[in-house]
């Protein structure tokens, strides 16, 4: 009987504690920070990351040069991969140097420093992504990483998500319910 006092004090003094204008205004500060964080994470996620070399992708898909020459993991795996410094050199030594980024290939060619690019696409870690089966299907590069072509340098897709992902598979599956269950089991995308 005792303990059932006490437990009714202490919701008594919680229900108190909780009408008291300084506990809302510290929950609501609390909550605003938290969307605020939020946001600045979800905002971080579509910017373009600050590259060694500000690379023109208009300039090299304007030449001709294939995605998958500069990314050929594509074929057969989860990364595209990031080109080596030296498969850049191999056209552009060939090309007068005109501008920093130029420079900066030709300084790290010439003193053996690996360019470190940023990735652009990343996956979380609780998603399986393999690149091979896409291209299997017959879908270009642009279908999930936008027009590259207009872009100097690559930039995230916005709204690159698992309801985008499942719309595309929906739809590529069409009327094929065999095809439709395997492109939307959660096994498929999250091992």
């Amino acid at each position: 009987m005792l303990e059932k006092i006490k437990t009714l004090n202490l919701i008594d003094k919680v229900k108190a504690l909780v009408k008291k204008p300084i506990f809302l205004a510290l929950v609501g500060s609390l909550m605003l920070l938290f969307l605020c964080a939020a946001t600045y994470g979800i905002w971080l996620t579509q910017r373009p990351p600050e590259q060694p070399i500000q690379f023109n992708h208009s300039i090299h898909v304007g030449f001709g040069v294939q995605c998958l020459y500069c990314h050929p993991g594509a074929w057969k795996g989860t990364s595209a991969g990031l080109p080596t410094q030296t498969k850049c050199w191999g056209c552009h030594q060939q090309i007068p140097i005109k501008n920093e980024d130029q420079q900066k290939l030709a300084d790290a060619v010439a003193n053996n420093v690996p360019i470190r690019w940023v990735p652009v696409f990343i996956m979380p870690d609780f998603v399986y992504f393999n690149h091979r089966p896409h291209i299997a299907a017959g879908l270009n590069c642009e279908t999930c990483h936008g027009e590259i072509s207009r872009q100097t340098v690559a930039q995230p897709r916005p709204r690159l998500n698992m309801g985008w992902c499942l719309h595309c598979h929906r739809t590529r599956a069409a009327d094929d319910e065999v095809l439709l269950t395997k492109l939307t089991d959660c096994g498929t995308c999250h091992r």
